[in-house]
């Protein structure tokens, strides 16, 4: 089932956030029990990355720290961590050289999302007493500007699926793969333009989950939740077309139940599957930089554009936040209001 993957993932993410711990001050350990019950585990993990280029910074830039080893930096050490300090600590990371001499940048949405890392971190600490000065919390996040959302007009959607299906196109090299991959791959982004599932939980997705009786899937949610996805005729044509090849696969120990598998017989990585993507997308619509998300962000488009049904949209694609999928379709109700602006009619056409 979907909730082995799930498993599978917070043994591999808690392995991982424990060895990055290893770098940290020992209290660190205190703030990631603290918060255990409302992140998720890689959440967590990805805290203590930030949580660890922000002490790097200190002791290699600011003056009163440098030369001191990370482990040594104590809290007291962090309440005097002024607010000029910070800021200069986000300016730092537009570009840096990492310690190997690698070129780093973050944009403006990555310099917030690394402040929000300490802010959460100070407010664990000032909430137990063990600080007093909230710096990161008077520090202004980084302006966010939002992208032009990009999504695929229902005649690239058949062209993309033509492509996927025919292989037309691909290079020979391509082709060859293409020849052992279509079934997988036209039931792939099927799922995406039919269903709205996200990378994660498409890889997810065991054999066991989908129960073809009822044209449904079990999957594990962005948050940890567990729930169903309904598909149509077209995705469950295309499922049952990959899954007679693929119950004729024998998988790699350990990958026995996943339903999308590599040529290497192993469970398809969100990488693989964006590079898939990336590759059909590229001949389909080649002026278009199109990923997974987009075609998640098609099929909520095509959706809305069928219901005028902003909160079935949004249960489907399961935000939690109907304010969530407003901002992502707001121009779709623009396009509506505008459609209702001309069908009413004050004075009939002499």
């Amino acid at each position: 089932m979907a909730t082995d993957y799930a498993g599978a993932q917070y043994k591999e993410y808690t392995q991982m956030l424990r060895e990055r711990m290893k770098e940290l001050p020992q209290y660190c350990a205190e703030f990631f029990r603290g918060i255990e019950n409302e992140t998720l585990v890689r959440t967590r993990f990805a805290y203590a990355g930030d949580l660890l280029l922000f002490f790097k910074y200190l002791t290699g830039e600011v003056e009163r720290f440098k030369g001191r080893g990370i482990p040594s930096l104590t809290l007291s050490d962090l309440d005097g961590v002024t607010v000029t300090e910070i800021e200069m600590y986000l300016e730092y990371i537009s570009l840096y050289a990492d310690e190997n001499e690698r070129e780093k940048t973050n944009s403006e949405r990555a310099k917030a999302r690394k402040l929000s890392a300490i802010r959460s971190f100070y407010k664990y600490f000032i909430k137990k007493e063990k600080l007093q000065r909230n710096s990161p919390a008077l520090v202004d996040l980084p302006t966010i500007r939002e992208k032009a959302i990009i999504r695929l007009e229902p005649d690239e959607v058949a062209n993309l699926l033509d492509i996927v299906e025919s292989g037309a196109g691909l290079s020979e090299r391509q082709k060859e793969y293409h020849q052992l991959t279509r079934r997988r791959d036209v039931a792939i982004l099927t799922l995406f333009l039919g269903t709205g599932i996200r990378i994660s939980e498409l890889v997810g997705i065991d054999m066991d989950d989908i129960n073809f009786s009822a044209n449904e899937f079990s999957i594990i949610r962005k948050g940890g939740d567990q729930d169903i996805l309904v598909f149509g005729d077209e995705a469950r044509a295309a499922l049952l077309d990959y899954m007679l090849e693929r119950e004729g696969v024998r998988a790699l120990p350990g990958h026995e139940n996943a339903l999308f598998l590599s040529l290497q017989k192993k469970r398809l990585t969100v990488r693989a599957v964006e590079n898939l993507v990336k590759k059909y997308a590229q001949i389909a619509v080649p002026l278009k930089k199109i990923s997974p998300h987009k075609l998640r962000s098609t099929y909520g488009t095509m959706l809305y554009r069928e219901t005028g049904d902003i909160y079935l949209v949004a249960d489907v694609l399961g935000h939690k936040d109907v304010n969530t999928t407003r901002k992502h379709y707001a121009a779709v109700s623009e396009d509506r209001r505008r459609l209702a602006a001309k069908v009413v009619k004050l004075k009939k056409d002499e």
